[in-house]
């Protein structure tokens, strides 16, 4: 594991900026900004680096944004000799460690997008092959990186659709899932019509929409959202658990990215059904 051993000002001549940097959406958007504040208030946090293939050079793992702020301010106001503080780590790291540091440096100062941090992620996932080293390298919960490499299996238009905010993982995930034909393939335009419509519905009706399009294929797409939508009329109940229970409840809700009473229904229809308490729907 790479140390600090030394805090250095470096010429911002001497920096390029590294290719494991997680920040990769407009980094130098409202650099301006910031600039203005670094130069207001000194800069509050040092960027780190190692050495870079060029062994004259120093490579920017954490700070980008710093650094361009840095270079801002010595463009506009017309400084001949900028320079920025470093921590410089004892030796050189690959691309995946730098990414890993990346990572975790922008979620402690400053949050990444939701896609940004799920693309850094699964670069990790698919360097280290799996998820307990995503852990180690980051210090991320492991059910958050689960959570993120899910989205590397998305058809490409639902991983835009992930990525423009449209709709969230677990729905586009389900909407795939149940537009799988009988030969393995994808149905394109079912997948993005359920995830549309699997956006704004329950963790309970994701749920139906996925059991009954397995169930029953020959209905149409329009039918299963309706069903799972009307659904049965329902009794609300009150349910004394264990902490135990309740800590795995709160683990199966958070993987399905569903609330506690939804995953709880979930849970209670598969149980009654596996018992054969209660039909399956359709």
């Amino acid at each position: 594991m790479a140390k600090i051993v030394e805090y250095r000002d470096i010429s911002l001549d001497d920096l390029v900026i590294g290719k494991g940097q997680a920040r990769v959406q407009n980094p130098g958007r409202d650099v301006e900004d910031l600039a203005r504040s670094i130069e207001n208030q000194g800069l509050l946090q040092p960027i780190v680096v190692c050495q870079a293939e060029d062994a004259t050079k120093w490579e920017i793992l954490t700070g980008q944004r710093r650094f361009l702020a840095h270079q801002w301010l010595k463009e506009h106001r017309g400084l001949k000799e900028a320079t920025i503080s470093a921590a410089i780590l004892d030796h050189r790291v690959d691309e995946a460690q730098a990414k890993a540091i990346s990572i975790t440096e922008n979620l402690i100062r400053r949050n990444l997008s939701n896609w940004e941090t799920k693309e850094g992620v699964t670069y990790l996932y698919n360097r280290y092959g799996s998820i307990k080293d995503v852990v180690e390298a980051t210090g991320l919960p492991q059910n958050h990186v689960r959570n993120y490499v899910k989205a590397d299996r998305l058809i490409p238009e639902l991983k835009e659709m992930v990525k423009l905010g449209k709709v969230d993982v677990n729905a586009a995930l389900k909407a795939q899932d149940a537009s799988v034909n009988d030969d393995g393939s994808i149905d394109n335009d079912v997948a993005l019509k359920l995830a549309g419509e699997m956006e704004s519905m329950s963790g309970a009706q994701r749920h139906r929409v996925a059991k009954e399009r397995k169930e029953h294929p020959e209905r149409s797409v329009d039918e299963v959202i309706e069903s799972a939508k009307s659904g049965s009329k329902v009794t609300q109940i009150v349910a004394t658990i264990t902490q135990d229970t309740h800590r795995a409840l709160r683990r199966f809700a958070s993987e399905e990215d569903a609330n506690q009473d939804d995953a709880a229904v979930m849970l209670i229809e598969e149980s009654l059904v596996s018992h054969g308490f209660l039909e399956k729907e359709g």
